[in-house]
Protein backbone atom coordinates (compact mmCIF):
# COMPACT_ATOMS: atom_id res chain seq x y z
CA UNK A 1 0.00 0.00 0.00
CA UNK A 2 2.52 2.41 1.02
CA UNK A 3 4.52 1.96 -2.68
CA UNK A 4 1.06 2.52 -4.22
CA UNK A 5 0.66 5.83 -2.05
CA UNK A 6 4.17 7.02 -2.96
CA UNK A 7 3.87 6.23 -6.68
CA UNK A 8 0.23 7.50 -6.81
CA UNK A 9 -1.55 10.85 -7.50
CA UNK A 10 -5.42 10.91 -6.65
CA UNK A 11 -8.14 12.06 -9.15
CA UNK A 12 -10.58 14.24 -6.62
CA UNK A 13 -13.57 13.03 -8.72
CA UNK A 14 -14.89 10.01 -8.22
CA UNK A 15 -17.67 9.44 -10.27
CA UNK A 16 -18.52 11.92 -13.47
CA UNK A 17 -22.08 11.55 -14.93
CA UNK A 18 -22.26 14.16 -17.86
CA UNK A 19 -22.04 17.79 -15.89
CA UNK A 20 -22.16 16.34 -12.44
CA UNK A 21 -19.40 15.12 -10.43
CA UNK A 22 -19.00 13.11 -7.53
CA UNK A 23 -16.02 13.81 -5.76
CA UNK A 24 -14.33 11.24 -3.49
CA UNK A 25 -14.33 13.50 -0.53
CA UNK A 26 -18.13 13.71 -0.63
CA UNK A 27 -17.89 9.78 -1.13
CA UNK A 28 -15.89 8.97 2.18
CA UNK A 29 -17.78 11.61 4.36
CA UNK A 30 -21.45 9.28 3.58
CA UNK A 31 -19.12 6.51 4.26
CA UNK A 32 -18.27 7.63 7.23
CA UNK A 33 -21.79 8.98 8.41
CA UNK A 34 -23.52 5.76 7.57
CA UNK A 35 -20.76 3.25 9.03
CA UNK A 36 -21.01 5.45 12.36
CA UNK A 37 -24.65 5.35 12.47
CA UNK A 38 -24.70 1.17 11.80
CA UNK A 39 -22.21 0.95 14.68
CA UNK A 40 -24.14 3.51 16.98
CA UNK A 41 -27.37 1.36 15.91
CA UNK A 42 -25.89 -1.87 16.80
CA UNK A 43 -24.89 -1.02 20.13
CA UNK A 44 -28.08 0.67 21.09
CA UNK A 45 -29.49 -3.00 20.62
CA UNK A 46 -27.62 -4.37 22.86
CA UNK A 47 -28.02 -1.82 25.84
CA UNK A 48 -32.65 -1.73 24.91
CA UNK A 49 -32.23 1.45 22.92
CA UNK A 50 -34.56 1.93 20.28
CA UNK A 51 -32.84 2.58 16.86
CA UNK A 52 -35.44 4.90 15.91
CA UNK A 53 -33.70 7.22 18.58
CA UNK A 54 -30.37 6.63 17.28
CA UNK A 55 -31.96 7.54 14.01
CA UNK A 56 -33.48 10.61 14.99
CA UNK A 57 -30.76 11.75 17.08
CA UNK A 58 -28.14 10.87 14.17
CA UNK A 59 -30.37 13.12 11.68
CA UNK A 60 -29.75 16.33 13.80
CA UNK A 61 -26.03 15.11 15.06
CA UNK A 62 -25.29 14.83 10.63
CA UNK A 63 -26.60 18.38 9.95
CA UNK A 64 -25.41 20.93 12.59
CA UNK A 65 -22.14 18.49 13.53
CA UNK A 66 -21.29 19.17 9.12
CA UNK A 67 -22.59 22.77 10.27
CA UNK A 68 -20.21 22.75 12.85
CA UNK A 69 -17.25 21.17 11.23
CA UNK A 70 -17.60 23.65 7.97
CA UNK A 71 -17.54 26.90 10.43
CA UNK A 72 -14.76 26.00 12.06
CA UNK A 73 -12.64 25.22 9.31
CA UNK A 74 -13.49 28.85 7.67
CA UNK A 75 -12.36 29.81 11.18
CA UNK A 76 -8.93 28.36 11.03
CA UNK A 77 -8.49 29.88 7.38
CA UNK A 78 -10.75 33.08 7.97
CA UNK A 79 -8.07 34.93 5.94
CA UNK A 80 -8.57 33.12 2.54
CA UNK A 81 -12.30 32.90 2.96
CA UNK A 82 -12.65 36.72 3.64
CA UNK A 83 -10.62 36.92 0.08
CA UNK A 84 -13.01 34.09 -1.54
CA UNK A 85 -16.29 34.05 0.48
CA UNK A 86 -17.94 32.20 -2.06
CA UNK A 87 -15.34 29.37 -1.47
CA UNK A 88 -17.52 28.81 1.55
CA UNK A 89 -19.96 26.52 0.13
CA UNK A 90 -17.88 24.80 -1.81
CA UNK A 91 -17.56 21.90 0.62
CA UNK A 92 -16.76 18.91 -1.85
CA UNK A 93 -13.28 20.85 -1.74
CA UNK A 94 -12.96 19.37 1.49
CA UNK A 95 -12.78 21.74 4.52
CA UNK A 96 -14.61 19.84 7.63
CA UNK A 97 -12.35 20.09 10.95
CA UNK A 98 -13.66 17.47 13.71
CA UNK A 99 -13.33 20.04 16.83
CA UNK A 100 -15.73 22.00 15.55
CA UNK A 101 -18.06 18.80 14.54
CA UNK A 102 -17.70 17.17 17.87
CA UNK A 103 -18.28 20.63 19.64
CA UNK A 104 -21.52 21.31 17.66
CA UNK A 105 -22.15 17.73 18.25
CA UNK A 106 -22.10 17.84 22.41
CA UNK A 107 -24.64 21.14 22.33
CA UNK A 108 -27.05 19.08 19.87
CA UNK A 109 -26.82 15.80 22.11
CA UNK A 110 -27.35 18.02 25.14
CA UNK A 111 -30.69 19.43 23.91
CA UNK A 112 -31.39 16.23 22.85
CA UNK A 113 -31.22 14.51 26.03
CA UNK A 114 -33.00 17.16 27.67
CA UNK A 115 -35.96 16.90 25.47
CA UNK A 116 -35.97 12.81 25.30
CA UNK A 117 -34.68 12.09 29.21
CA UNK A 118 -31.81 10.17 27.74
CA UNK A 119 -29.01 9.11 29.57
CA UNK A 120 -25.77 11.89 28.70
CA UNK A 121 -23.00 9.20 28.96
CA UNK A 122 -24.62 6.24 27.52
CA UNK A 123 -25.80 7.95 24.53
CA UNK A 124 -22.50 9.26 23.99
CA UNK A 125 -20.81 5.97 24.68
CA UNK A 126 -22.55 4.50 22.50
CA UNK A 127 -21.79 6.87 19.50
CA UNK A 128 -18.13 7.28 20.12
CA UNK A 129 -16.87 4.34 18.74
CA UNK A 130 -18.68 4.95 14.79
CA UNK A 131 -17.00 8.42 15.23
CA UNK A 132 -13.75 6.86 15.55
CA UNK A 133 -14.55 4.74 12.60
CA UNK A 134 -16.04 7.69 10.48
CA UNK A 135 -13.32 9.68 11.49
CA UNK A 136 -11.02 7.10 9.94
CA UNK A 137 -12.93 6.71 6.85
CA UNK A 138 -12.80 10.69 6.42
CA UNK A 139 -9.80 10.77 6.31
CA UNK A 140 -9.37 9.20 2.91
CA UNK A 141 -10.85 12.42 1.28
CA UNK A 142 -8.24 14.64 2.25
CA UNK A 143 -6.12 11.97 0.86
CA UNK A 144 -7.82 12.44 -2.67
CA UNK A 145 -8.03 16.21 -2.51
CA UNK A 146 -4.65 16.20 -1.80
CA UNK A 147 -5.04 18.26 1.49
CA UNK A 148 -3.79 18.78 4.95
CA UNK A 149 -0.29 16.61 4.27
CA UNK A 150 2.14 17.13 6.18
CA UNK A 151 5.92 18.35 6.06
CA UNK A 152 8.21 17.31 2.84
CA UNK A 153 10.11 13.89 3.23
CA UNK A 154 12.00 11.43 2.18
CA UNK A 155 10.63 8.51 2.98
CA UNK A 156 9.51 5.86 1.14
CA UNK A 157 5.81 6.44 1.98
CA UNK A 158 5.34 9.74 1.58
CA UNK A 159 2.69 10.89 -1.10
CA UNK A 160 3.60 13.07 -4.47
CA UNK A 161 1.35 16.38 -4.07
CA UNK A 162 0.47 18.07 -7.34
CA UNK A 163 2.48 21.25 -7.21
CA UNK A 164 -0.87 23.66 -7.42
CA UNK A 165 -1.65 22.04 -3.95
CA UNK A 166 1.92 22.62 -2.35
CA UNK A 167 2.38 25.98 -0.41
CA UNK A 168 4.97 28.65 -1.33
CA UNK A 169 7.26 27.86 0.71
CA UNK A 170 7.22 23.58 -0.66
CA UNK A 171 7.06 24.21 -4.36
CA UNK A 172 10.40 22.76 -4.64
CA UNK A 173 9.58 19.54 -2.94
CA UNK A 174 7.21 16.33 -4.44
CA UNK A 175 6.71 14.31 -1.34
CA UNK A 176 5.44 15.08 1.62
CA UNK A 177 4.01 13.12 4.96
CA UNK A 178 0.64 11.37 4.63
CA UNK A 179 -0.83 12.70 8.02
CA UNK A 180 -4.01 11.80 6.94
CA UNK A 181 -3.19 8.04 7.09
CA UNK A 182 -1.70 8.51 10.23
CA UNK A 183 -4.64 9.71 11.80
CA UNK A 184 -6.77 7.50 9.65
CA UNK A 185 -4.63 4.92 11.44
CA UNK A 186 -4.41 6.04 14.69
CA UNK A 187 -8.43 6.64 14.66
CA UNK A 188 -8.94 2.81 13.68
CA UNK A 189 -6.89 1.68 16.78
CA UNK A 190 -9.39 4.07 18.74
CA UNK A 191 -12.07 2.57 17.33
CA UNK A 192 -11.15 -1.21 18.19
CA UNK A 193 -10.14 -0.26 21.79
CA UNK A 194 -13.96 1.19 22.24
CA UNK A 195 -15.41 -1.29 20.48
CA UNK A 196 -13.74 -4.37 22.63
CA UNK A 197 -14.09 -2.23 25.83
CA UNK A 198 -17.88 -1.78 24.82
CA UNK A 199 -17.82 -6.14 24.08
CA UNK A 200 -16.32 -6.80 26.91
CA UNK A 201 -18.68 -4.66 29.30
CA UNK A 202 -21.82 -6.23 27.42
CA UNK A 203 -20.69 -9.85 28.10
CA UNK A 204 -20.05 -8.51 31.60
CA UNK A 205 -16.18 -9.26 31.60
CA UNK A 206 -15.35 -6.06 32.95
CA UNK A 207 -16.77 -2.90 35.10
CA UNK A 208 -16.37 -0.08 32.84
CA UNK A 209 -19.01 2.76 32.92
CA UNK A 210 -20.59 5.13 30.08
CA UNK A 211 -18.60 7.81 30.66
CA UNK A 212 -14.97 5.90 30.91
CA UNK A 213 -15.83 5.09 27.72
CA UNK A 214 -16.23 8.60 26.21
CA UNK A 215 -13.32 10.08 28.34
CA UNK A 216 -11.07 7.13 26.82
CA UNK A 217 -12.25 8.53 23.43
CA UNK A 218 -11.76 12.18 24.34
CA UNK A 219 -8.74 11.59 25.91
CA UNK A 220 -6.98 9.59 23.13
CA UNK A 221 -8.09 10.99 19.85
CA UNK A 222 -6.93 14.63 20.92
CA UNK A 223 -3.42 13.03 21.93
CA UNK A 224 -3.19 11.98 18.56
CA UNK A 225 -4.65 15.24 16.89
CA UNK A 226 -2.00 17.22 18.74
CA UNK A 227 0.69 14.67 17.82
CA UNK A 228 0.31 15.40 14.06
CA UNK A 229 -0.01 18.75 14.31
CA UNK A 230 3.67 18.99 14.75
CA UNK A 231 3.26 17.36 11.23
CA UNK A 232 0.96 19.10 9.80
CA UNK A 233 1.57 22.12 7.45
CA UNK A 234 -1.71 23.20 6.57
CA UNK A 235 -2.63 27.03 7.76
CA UNK A 236 -4.41 27.67 11.21
CA UNK A 237 -3.53 30.72 13.96
CA UNK A 238 -0.87 29.66 15.98
CA UNK A 239 -0.66 30.80 19.55
CA UNK A 240 2.41 30.53 22.00
CA UNK A 241 3.89 28.29 19.34
CA UNK A 242 1.22 25.62 19.08
CA UNK A 243 -1.31 25.45 16.39
CA UNK A 244 -4.78 26.42 16.79
CA UNK A 245 -6.15 22.21 16.90
CA UNK A 246 -3.95 21.70 19.42
CA UNK A 247 -4.91 24.33 21.78
CA UNK A 248 -8.45 22.62 21.33
CA UNK A 249 -7.07 19.25 22.19
CA UNK A 250 -5.45 20.55 25.05
CA UNK A 251 -8.51 22.12 26.42
CA UNK A 252 -10.59 18.84 25.47
CA UNK A 253 -8.01 16.85 27.48
CA UNK A 254 -8.18 19.07 30.92
CA UNK A 255 -11.48 18.71 30.87
CA UNK A 256 -11.62 15.21 30.59
CA UNK A 257 -9.39 15.01 32.92
CA UNK A 258 -11.53 17.23 35.24
CA UNK A 259 -14.22 15.33 34.53
CA UNK A 260 -12.43 11.96 35.69
CA UNK A 261 -11.10 13.78 39.32
CA UNK A 262 -14.63 15.08 39.69
CA UNK A 263 -16.32 11.38 38.90
CA UNK A 264 -13.88 9.80 41.52
CA UNK A 265 -13.88 12.90 44.09
CA UNK A 266 -14.38 11.24 47.81
CA UNK A 267 -17.22 12.18 49.25
CA UNK A 268 -16.86 14.47 52.48
CA UNK A 269 -17.63 12.67 55.55
CA UNK A 270 -18.71 14.57 58.36
CA UNK A 271 -18.67 14.44 62.15
CA UNK A 272 -22.19 13.22 63.72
Amino acid sequence: MFTFLHTYIPNPIFISVGSINIYWYGFFVVLGIIMAIAIAAKLASYYQIKKDTIFDLSFWLIIFGLLGARIYHVFLELPFYLKQPLDIFKIWNGGLAIHGGILVGVIVLYFYIKKYRINFWQISAIAVPGLALGQAIGRWGNYFNQELFGKATNLSWGIPIDIVNRPFEYLNYEYFQPTFLYESIGSLLIFFLLITLHALIIKKKIKFESWMLVISYLISYSLLRFGLEFVRIDTTPIIAGLRFPQWISLAIIIVSVLIIFIKYKPKAKYLK
